[in-house]
């Protein structure tokens, strides 16, 4: 008997052995890379984390998120992309054309999905939406397409608009070209646009000012890390000068700005959770097409309106997709 429990007890342990070294081994590594800080957006990772549910993946179990924050600081962004080529992670998920760019010049081989990119063409990231060509795929947002549309439904709501300030960030690739959408709508409608380039968060106070003092009538954010980890303060800069404003992220309006027109960036990042399930078994990012959203939401917050004394008109109301009350 006791030769026989000898015997068995190795062969238990090679057993199990093998059987922890097979679930060891179907754990996966994904890759975060955030332009922004933890505190910006959770919501949006909260919906990747749902499409990843969906799929049937789950942290702890069956994969592993490495996220890498910059908090706004651009430049640290290539050493947290190249931290996480270190890990040797099997996919990079980006969050924002900044950390894309950071993660493309950190890898040319650990596939890259893009959660949202307002132009991977023109910034350079793929060769075409429907042949990506490279490591590069994902979710474009079309957000230089709709600039124009945004000046479009401020020029409904105040008729006699005749300059608009424009807020952006310019090393945010794509906002050359959001600017080339607004400037025809602008020529159609004879108004003037202010550029202001917010690089950094104390950026934000200076050029409203500067806003208010050039006589904008009202103004445009343009998709921008910066200016969305500092939506508060740029929220309450509007109300304060009375200055209508039409934003490109829901989140903004969440917190008391005026209204938005735009893609919704919770469902991207829960749609971005098929690439990486692709990915991860086996597909060539080189022949997944970039997807584009079909849906754009615009909603109007009544109550921020109501704070600087505009009324919106029962026509724009009514195309509105959700109305704050």
């Amino acid at each position: 008997m006791f030769r026989r429990i000898v015997f068995c007890l190795p062969l238990t342990f090679f057993l199990l052995t093998v059987a922890e070294a097979q679930q060891m081994e179907k754990i996966r590594r994904i890759g975060n890379l955030n332009a922004v800080s933890a505190a910006d957006n959770p919501h949006r990772f909260e919906a990747l984390r749902q499409g990843l549910r969906e799929l049937g993946y789950v942290e702890g179990k069956n994969i592993v998120i490495e996220r890498r924050f910059a908090d706004g600081k651009f430049d640290c962004l290539p050493s947290l992309a190249a931290e996480l080529v270190r890990l040797n992670v099997a996919v990079i998920l980006t969050t924002g054309g900044i950390s894309t760019r950071a993660a493309k010049e950190a890898t040319s081989t650990i596939p890259i999905v893009m959660a949202q990119d307002n132009d991977p063409v023109a910034n350079g990231f793929v060769t075409s939406l429907a042949h990506p060509g490279g490591n590069i795929t994902g979710l474009a947002t079309l957000a230089p397409e709709l600039a124009g549309k945004r000046l479009e439904l401020l020029k409904e709501i105040l008729p006699k608009l005749s300059r608009v300030a424009i807020f952006g960030t310019s090393v945010n690739p794509g906002d050359t070209q959001a600017i080339r959408e607004i400037e025809p709508a602008a020529a159609t409608f004879k108004i003037q646009l202010q550029h202001f380039d917010v690089l950094e968060s104390k950026d934000v106070e200076p050029a409203f000012r500067a806003a208010v003092k050039g006589h904008a009538d009202a103004a445009v954010i343009l998709v921008s890390s910066v200016l969305n980890s500092n939506r508060r303060q740029v929220i309450a800069l509007a109300a304060k000068n009375r200055l209508p404003v039409i934003y490109p992220f829901q989140e903004f309006v969440d917190v008391g700005g005026l209204m938005t027109y735009g893609v919704n960036f919770a469902e991207l990042y829960r749609r971005a959770a098929s690439f990486v399930d692709k990915i991860l078994k086996g597909a060539d990012p080189a022949q997944l097409p970039v997807e584009q959203p079909t849906k754009f939401d615009f909603i109007i917050n009544l109550r921020a309106a109501k704070q600087i004394g505009l009324a919106i008109p029962p026509n724009v109301l009514a195309r509105a997709d959700k109305v704050i009350k």
